[in-house]
Parts: structure tokens; sequence; C-alpha cells
């Protein structure tokens, strides 16, 4: 699995630097929403539902990130791989899919 390591590293990179430019555009959108804005009332209700969609997706997208940052971080353990729930192998069609992922399909 050696060769496949190699692609594996390069798309949890990949998936490093699109998740953080994810948080970068999510906090823009998660900023504060000043009163002073001349907003209708139900514009501003929009803004703030759409605000709380968004710290959500932050949340998530800094979840995804500890993830991913985990992952490359133990690409050279010997159980990468392997799921954490039933020990078999994760298919390598799910680890170039969602390599922050740590179980298998079944266990998921």
């Amino acid at each position: 699995m050696e060769l496949d390591k190699k692609s594996i590293e390069a798309k949890i990179k990949e998936e490093i630097a699109k998740t953080l430019k994810d948080i970068q555009n999510l906090e823009e959108q998660v900023k504060p929403i000043s009163p002073e804005n001349a907003i209708g009332r139900i514009s501003r209700m929009d803004a703030i539902n759409n605000k709380s969609v968004a710290e959500a997706s932050l949340r998530q997208a800094k979840d995804k990130l500890s993830k991913l940052e985990n992952a490359r971080s133990k690409i050279d353990d010997p159980d990468f791989g392997i799921c954490v729930k039933c020990k078999q192998s994760i298919p390598l069609g799910r680890i170039m899919l969602m390599p922050h992922s740590n179980k298998c399909v079944n266990c998921a």
C-alpha cells in the first residue's frame, strides 16, 4: 500500500486546503450582523437564520479539518486504513473519497 499512501497523502493535503478555504469563507458569513444596517425586519431574520446555518457548517468544517490533520499524522501508522470498529480494511475508494474517515461503510 506504499504507492497508495502517496496518493492518499496528496488527497488529504488537497482536502485540507479546500477545507481551510471553506472555513475562511464561512467565518466571513458568521460575523455579527450590526443593528445599524438598514435592512428590513424580515431580511434581518433571514440574515440571522443564514448566520445560524453558516455557524453549523463552520463547526462541521473545523471538525473535518481536525480529522484530516489527524489522518495525515497517522498515515504511516500500521493501522492506517483499518476500521476502528470492526478492524477490517477500509476500501481504498472510501479512503480517497473521505480520507478523514476512520470507519468502513458498514460501521459508519
